[in-house]
């Protein structure tokens, strides 16, 4: 079993990007408390880790969708003694369509997901992190959070407000030992997309990065302590061009590249 008694918690860590983390993670012998809402999956992954690694693995089944989840999961870890090293907020869900004909409760459910959940475990967090003047926490921003997004409004927003509040919390920790980083991937090959109900969208058209690539970008960004890191030059690029275009011509390209598909 592993020696060092560090612990990475994970949000959203049964599959793609949060996964691939924990599997980073767990290489540099940190030990685990992966937080999904499958069982079967969540626990599948987490046996494997343990097996692969020789690290220590706790599995907290919770649905992050509810107010309560992220405090409640706070308590559980609390109750079994264990200090949260590297807090990872990578649960994050998105719906597509016009914003007039979605469905709000299904957005709600997401701002929770997105935003609430991400904030809620930071407040746990971050107060024991400043007291021993160590800790890091990455937030799963995205290259949404930089630009408007027509078909997906909603989501563009909460990422918006993820990279904003990362970047205002660790001004407010700065010289504390406590580091908070964003990592703004792009399309990604994950589930994400099912998720959100893409499937006609012309974005599912062009090409996603490896979650492995993706991933590796924000540990390394994590553990130097960077403030923000854009996995993949593509986007990189599309960032650069988005902050020196007017938002309201951002918006148009990007709905360009979202809008349904033509039969």
């Amino acid at each position: 079993m592993s020696t060092n008694q560090k612990y990475a918690l994970i949000t959203g860590a049964s599959s793609g990007i949060g996964y691939e983390l924990a599997k980073l993670f767990a290489q540099d012998k940190y030990n685990l408390v992966l937080v999904a809402l499958e069982p079967d999956l969540l626990n599948q992954k987490a046996t494997e880790l343990k097996q692969q690694y020789g690290v220590k693995v706790e599995a907290i089944v919770k649905d992050l969708f509810k107010r309560e989840a992220p405090f409640e999961v706070y308590d559980q870890i609390k109750a079994k003694g264990i200090q949260i090293d590297v807090l990872v907020n990578d649960a994050g869900q998105g719906q597509y369509g016009l914003f007039a004909e979605t469905d709000i409760n299904r957005e709600l459910d997401i701002i929770q997901l997105n935003i609430g959940a991400t904030i809620s475990l930071v407040k746990c967090y971050l107060p024991e992190m400043l007291a021993r003047k160590d800790g890091k926490i990455l937030n799963l921003s995205s290259i949404a959070g930089k630009t408007p997004g027509p078909y997906q409004a909603v989501y563009h927003g909460t990422k918006a407000f993820v990279q904003s509040f990362t970047e205002a919390v660790r001004s407010e920790c700065k010289d504390t030992g406590v580091t908070l980083t964003a990592l703004l991937p792009g399309k990604t090959d994950t589930d994400f997309f099912n998720k959100a109900q893409m499937e006609d969208s012309k974005m599912m058209e062009q090409s996603g990065s490896d979650p492995a690539e993706v991933a590796k970008d924000g540990y390394e960004a994590l553990m130097a302590g960077e403030d923000m890191v854009i996995s993949g030059f593509k986007n990189k690029a599309m960032v650069g061009m988005s902050n020196v275009m007017p938002d309201h011509l951002v918006a148009d390209m990007m709905k360009k590249q979202q809008e349904p598909k033509e039969d």
